[in-house]
């Protein structure tokens, strides 16, 4: 579960009555697919012939650029979750944060599902070091947070983290 019971203002579009702008959510989005990006390795090293979760950050591009709609991008979301239906571990985890990455398109709060699951990704892909490697992970996402979202982001984290594995970092 990443989503919270209370929904964020900030967080929900000016359109379904928040103040979240259409800038704001396609940095999510445009965030979120960075995340995926740089665990989906995880992934195709263990299904090289399976294209949901690269198609999704695709997708997720795409949708900021106006070349695909909200619903075809969700649609794709979930066609690489499911490919994680069958795995486990770090190509599952990478499967996840890749669908969590589109759907931010339909709900912005899934871009810290990406951020979450791509951390999880990376610790699963290195026992016995996971808590030097989350260290790293978070850093590396820190660093490419946007300008425009990044207090939000980094508030909403640490509001968030109880619900999504503890996975997050203080920012440093």
């Amino acid at each position: 579960m990443i989503l919270p019971a209370v929904r964020d203002p900030r967080l929900v579009t000016v359109r379904r009555g928040g103040t979240l702008t259409d800038e704001g959510h396609h940095a999510l989005a445009l965030w979120a697919a960075a995340c995926a990006e740089h665990v989906l390795p995880l992934f195709e090293g263990s299904r090289p012939d399976d294209t949901r979760p690269r198609e999704a950050i695709a997708a997720a591009r795409a949708w900021t650029r106006g070349e695909l709609s909200m619903r075809r991008t969700r649609a794709l979301g979930g066609h690489a979750m499911g490919a994680a239906r069958d795995l486990t571990g770090a190509p599952r985890f990478a499967a996840y944060a890749a669908g969590q990455a589109a759907v931010v398109a339909h709900v912005a709060e899934h871009d810290l599902g990406a951020a979450a699951y791509a951390i999880k990704a990376a610790m699963a892909a290195a026992p016995g070091q996971e808590e030097t490697v989350r260290h790293a992970e978070c850093r590396w996402q820190h660093d490419r947070l946007p300008a425009t979202v990044r207090e939000l982001v980094l508030e909403d984290q640490q509001r968030r983290n109880p619900i999504c594995w503890n996975v997050f970092d203080p920012p440093s």
